[in-house]
């Protein structure tokens, strides 16, 4: 990894809908001089309008809030999504799903410092190639039948949806 330029700090996004949960993760965050905070939710749809105006570099994002869910503000973004994200939940069903919807990392709740810094280390490698580079999807995760397979984007001929499903907030 390049060293990065002081004056580019990784613009941080705070969504947890736990007030003390904010605290935990600003405080370990403001320990990191590559990082600036820029803000910090308490919902789903604050984060929606937050990440839409503040264009964060990384996002810290919990998976069960009020009004939207973590899934859902990632799925509502579609194109807008920060070049990193990073679930903190306490809740491990949701691992899959959050990979599949394309986290960097997963960090459970209660998690310690050195968990967290190898979340955050992992979240700045991954900012620093997205500024080198455009981010290229090569693969996408298809489920079925209770199972997860992964298929490369070059080897899609066609995708056909059997539904439609509506977003639960907007």
């Amino acid at each position: 990894m390049r060293p990065q330029d002081l004056s580019a700090k990784i613009r941080t996004l705070i969504v947890d809908d736990e007030p003390l949960a904010r605290s935990n993760i600003s405080v370990l965050l403001r320990l990191d001089p590559e990082i600036e905070i820029v803000g910090e939710c308490g919902s789903g749809a604050e984060a929606l309008v937050k990440i839409r105006a503040l264009a964060p570099d990384l996002l810290f994002l919990d998976v069960q809030m009020p009004e939207c869910d973590g899934f859902d503000v990632l799925e509502m973004l579609g194109k807008q999504l920060p070049p990193a994200v990073v679930f903190v939940t306490a809740y491990d069903q949701y691992a899959l799903r959050a990979f599949e919807a394309g986290a960097l990392d997963y960090l459970l709740k209660p998690f310690d410092n050195a968990r967290f810094d190898r979340a955050l280390d992992r979240a700045r490698q991954s900012v620093a190639r997205g500024k080198d580079s455009p981010r290229k999807l090569e693969r996408i995760a298809i489920k079925s039948i209770g199972q997860i397979s992964f298929v490369k984007i070059s080897e899609i001929d066609w995708i056909e949806a059997a539904d439609y499903i509506t977003p639960a907030c907007m």
